[in-house]
């Protein structure tokens, strides 16, 4: 849903105002479904006047305005019992006396919208899978069709799937807005989680032919954006949007022209994309600023120093390592404790590489996670033990669910 520079005033309009214009409508009504479809209603309005009248100067007004006409129209009819909002009826009488109507301007208040929005999609009381689907279908505004086959699913089921948890919404009271002071800071980690989900899944794929699925990056890097212009001031956010830009700045890089993935420290630099970098770069700089340390901030510093180095060899891994042992206090997990052990294998060498990752290994927690054992596999090679490391090589191959990466790490098995 990236807009390119061929899209049409329609589709830019949808993909800039479909989530601002449904989440008003949505805490008006305190009905999801209501408030899709009415923006459905008001889209379709606009399919049919714009190429006639053209496209007004004012078009997420046009459409929110257009879309509560729609709504109401339903409510007066008895097709939906909505909790509406008394004022709302006097705002579309109001708005219906005008020629062009035109939503009022409120920032603050559409921020406020279009945030409760995002933190009744990502509300704790719904799966995960659906807080992800939610979020990409009424807050970034894919289809259910290209949610669906982003993450590989039938689309009748993931139909299903937004049906009952738009129903678990309604009937549970889950209110379209900002959490208060006491409980923000829970539920905003737990937004932010969702946006980095999503960019996992397209910059490591967990399935499907390909190994990076860029159209996932992107919806996550425009969902991060959105958080942070919407919360400015917090600088976590702020580092989680750094962290995807850099990251993303290596994609053109990261597989060859036959979709086979190509390892940090022979791709091609000059391929980076060095806007992103220096936007990425910008915004961390903002974030650290702050003087409030998180986990994707430091990830971002790490991704930084990766993006500053003029080559692998030239990369500054002392500071990384001590980066990533920040990040295992901070927020202490097997997985970290992999990316510190190949940083400390290349800082201070292979045996100290192992030594880090050894109690991971002898755990087990992992057993299933092919770059644990192609880290392990990479320090072995160094280390000077290439039979282990074949071991080791052979069973990140067998881990692995992407058949690119799979098969390169076979190849690896049979060249060590």
């Amino acid at each position: 849903m990236a807009a390119g520079p061929g899209v049409t005033g329609l589709e830019r309009a949808f993909r800039e105002e479909w989530g601002a214009v449904v989440a008003t409508l949505a805490r008006r009504f305190g009905d999801l479904q209501a408030a899709e479809d009415a923006a459905a209603e008001a889209f379709a309005a606009a399919a049919a006047t714009w190429p006639e009248t053209g496209i007004p100067p004012n078009p997420g007004g046009w459409l929110t305005v257009t879309a509560w006409r729609k709504a109401i129209d339903a409510h007066r009819a008895g097709g939906r019992a909505a909790a509406v909002d008394p004022q709302l009826l006097s705002d579309v009488t109001a708005a219906e006396e005008t020629e062009m109507p035109e939503a009022p301007e409120a920032p603050d208040l559409l921020g406020d919208d279009r945030l409760g929005l995002v933190f009744a999609c990502c509300h704790p009381a719904l799966a995960l899978e659906v807080r992800i689907a939610l979020t990409l279908r009424y807050v970034a505004g894919l289809t259910t069709k290209e949610i669906a086959a982003a993450f590989l699913v039938p689309e009748p089921t993931l139909a299903q799937r937004l049906v009952r948890a738009k129903r678990k919404i309604r009937e549970s009271g889950i209110h379209f807005e900002v959490p208060a002071a006491a409980r923000l800071t829970e539920r905003l980690a737990g937004v932010r989680t969702i946006v980095y989900l999503v960019f996992n899944e397209g910059f490591a794929a967990t399935g499907g032919d390909r190994l990076i699925r860029g159209e996932l990056c992107e919806e996550a890097i425009w969902l991060a954006r959105l958080l942070h212009t919407l919360l400015p001031a917090d600088a976590e956010t702020a580092g989680l949007l750094a962290l995807l830009l850099l990251h993303h700045s290596r994609a053109a890089a990261r597989t060859d022209s036959a979709g086979k993935p190509v390892p940090l420290a022979e791709q091609d630099r000059s391929r980076w994309d060095a806007a992103l970098i220096a936007e990425g770069t910008s915004v961390l700089d903002e974030a650290l600023a702050r003087r409030s340390p998180g986990t994707y901030q430091l990830q971002a510093a790490i991704a930084a120093l990766h993006a500053a180095a003029p080559s692998f060899d030239d990369t500054d891994w002392p500071q990384i390592a001590l980066l990533y042992g920040s990040l295992a206090r901070l927020d202490p997990s097997p997985v970290v404790t992999v990316n510190r052990s190949v940083a400390v294998g290349m800082a201070d060498g292979p045996l100290a590489g192992l030594a880090v990752l050894e109690p991971v290994l002898a755990s087990g927690a992992l057993e299933g996670y092919s770059p644990l054992h192609a880290a392990h596999a990479a320090l072995l090679e160094k280390a000077g033990y290439p039979e282990r490391a074949r071991g080791a090589w052979a069973k990140a191959a067998e881990t692995s669910a992407v058949p690119a990466l799979r098969e390169e790490l076979f190849r690896r098995h049979e060249n060590s």
